[in-house]
């Protein structure tokens, strides 16, 4: 299964959770692969690299697509280890943003798909974590996709930006790819005792959007998480914010 983990509003913990699922996934066993597509490479730090490093990744991938630097290389080659067993990556860099422009002026937004497709076989689970935008990456990222994971902070001002996004997410799926499902939405950084997150919550209900449960609590054990390099279930497995992520794995499955 592929999914994409998207919002076009930033700073809604996209790479949090693409992360801490993926690593529910290898902890159970199960071979996964998590695909880092913002230049930003947030999710690349979070599983233990570095993405100044000489190792190739998506913008190598991508660059491959743009020249022959780099085709000789097969799709393995652009996966690495992550520390943690079963769970793989596929780097990002700022370089990413270097070539966008390029890629997006030769028409190569159907290349993720093609690429992911000749690694589906090999992993039981991938995750995509994409920029926070609509833009190319993205694009690519819910063309190769089958389903569609939306995070949400309960900012009050977020719903608004959720309906709207969920229109776009309709056209892509319409002229793109017309297998993409819309999985759910994601809460995060819930406070159950605070009344605007609640609220904004109670209005997504009121839309009848499909919300996942349980919902991510708001706790500083995700900061050190992101500051060890560690995702939760491998850090604490038997804290509160690991057994969300785990429920949340299992409810997807």
């Amino acid at each position: 299964m592929i999914r994409v983990v998207f919002n076009r509003k930033g700073g809604v913990g996209k790479s949090s959770i693409a992360c801490n699922l993926a690593a529910v996934a290898a902890s159970q066993g199960k071979a996964t692969l998590l695909v880092d597509l913002d230049s930003q490479a947030n999710s690349t730090s979070y599983l233990g690299h570095d993405a100044k490093d000489d190792v190739v990744g998506m913008a190598e991938f991508f660059e491959s697509t743009l020249s022959y630097k780099y085709r000789d290389l097969s799709a393995n080659s652009f996966v690495r280890k992550t520390p943690f067993d079963n769970l793989s990556l596929i780097s990002a860099s700022a370089h990413l943003a270097e070539i966008e422009q390029k890629l997006e002026s030769r028409h190569k937004i159907y290349k993720l798909k093609e690429f992911l497709s000749s690694l589906s076989g090999q992993y039981e689970n991938i995750f995509i974590d994409t920029p926070p935008a609509l833009n190319f990456y993205s694009l690519s990222a819910l063309i190769a996709a089958e389903r569609c994971l939306i995070p949400f902070d309960c900012d009050a001002f977020s719903r608004d930006a959720l309906l709207d996004l969920l229109v776009s997410l309709d056209e892509v799926k319409e002229d793109h790819n017309e297998s993409l499902e819309i999985e759910g939405v994601v809460i995060n950084q819930f406070i159950s005792r605070a009344k605007v997150p609640q609220a904004a919550v109670d209005e997504l209900k009121k839309a009848k959007l499909p919300i996942i449960e349980p919902y991510i609590s708001s706790s500083v054990k995700m900061k050190e998480s992101h500051m060890l390099r560690k995702p939760l279930i491998f850090l604490d497995p038997k804290h509160k914010l690991s057994q969300q992520f785990l429920d949340i794995y299992n409810s997807l499955s």
